[in-house]
């Protein structure tokens, strides 16, 4: 074994949680799901395969992640983040198992590819292969951004004396594995869409942020050449200064053709465009009724969303 405990939140995910378990058992046997009260048989599965389960309301992901950190009964050197709905495939568990007790003690987090599959078809074009993500890190050297999307594991930095010290310093090491985890999710066209409705709204907000700041969180720097979630953050911080309801075009345009997502097939196509056109689409036409409702004044918009949804945007994602 590895040294090596896995973190996955639940919430009804009997479809997935056994293939997503079975999985992980080469590499550990030390998995902590936090559960947030499923209705179906998630638990029992999970607790038959070995996990230990706990009970926590559902906030948002960052803080539901977090309390998972915080409260694992595992002691080991390392941690891996894994939705319900991944598995790793045979030759990542090899490589964690052959690796990851060698990594230099000045390495403190491990990217690792994933690759996603859509009606049962792996998505290899448009930019969504190779999609690299932190998913190892050393324990108490990593913590779930707090944001409202797109939520990343952000390592401490090092001060001069080597020392973890958040958000400045020393950017932490980290270096990257060969092999694939997979993200492949059983549900439906129609809970996949009530699923990005849901994120819509979590991304208007997010997208307000940047222009607005309603918060003070410590999040993943935007660095064009940094590693892809940074590269990623000044992108979408680039995104957010064009024009709505144009953006979502370019987008599609730019992944379809530029980045050859047509080669992806018909499923390639619906993902492509729900994913890339309708979803940013639908987070535009959100956005505008934000600026119908509320106008452009920050205080105003604070409150249209603690009015409509219940969410108060100034204390961050909580």
């Amino acid at each position: 074994m590895s040294g090596l405990s896995v973190i996955i939140l639940t919430h009804n995910e009997e479809k997935h949680i056994a293939r997503c378990l079975a999985s992980l058992h080469p590499i550990t046997s030390q998995v902590f799901i936090v559960d947030s009260f499923s209705t179906d048989r998630t638990v029992e599965i999970a607790q038959e395969m070995g996990a230990v389960v706990v009970q926590n309301p559902w906030s948002t992901y960052a803080v539901q992640f977090n309390y998972g950190i915080t409260h694992t009964p595992f002691r080991s050197s390392w941690l891996m983040r894994m939705d319900a709905d991944e598995y790793i495939l045979p030759e990542l568990a090899t490589e964690i198992n052959q690796r990851l007790a060698t990594i230099p003690s000045d390495v403190s987090g491990v990217y690792v590819k994933r690759r996603v599959m859509f009606m049962n078809r792996w998505i290899k074009h448009g930019g969504y292969y190779p999609i690299w993500l932190l998913r190892l890190w050393r324990q108490g050297q990593g913590i779930c951004e707090q944001t409202w999307m797109d939520e990343h594991i952000k390592l401490n930095d090092q001060d001069d004396s080597g020392n973890n010290v958040p958000g400045h310093g020393t950017a932490a090491k980290t270096i990257r594995f060969d092999h694939d985890l997979v993200d492949h999710n059983l549900n439906n066209l129609t809970w996949w869409t009530q699923k990005h409705n849901n994120y819509a709204t979590r991304e208007v907000i997010d997208l307000l942020n940047i222009r607005y700041n309603f918060d003070n969180t410590v999040r993943v720097a935007p660095r064009l050449f940094g590693a892809q979630e940074e590269r990623k953050r000044y992108l979408k911080e680039r995104y957010a200064s064009l024009p709505l309801f144009t953006r979502p075009i370019i987008y599609f345009l730019f992944r379809y053709i530029v980045q050859f997502g047509f080669l992806d097939g018909r499923k390639g196509f619906v993902w492509h465009f729900l994913q890339g056109l309708w979803y940013r689409f639908l987070v535009d036409a959100k956005l505008m009724e934000v600026y119908n409702r509320a106008g452009y004044d920050k205080d105003a918009i604070i409150a249209y969303f603690k009015d409509e949804y219940g969410r108060d945007l100034t204390t961050g994602v909580r």
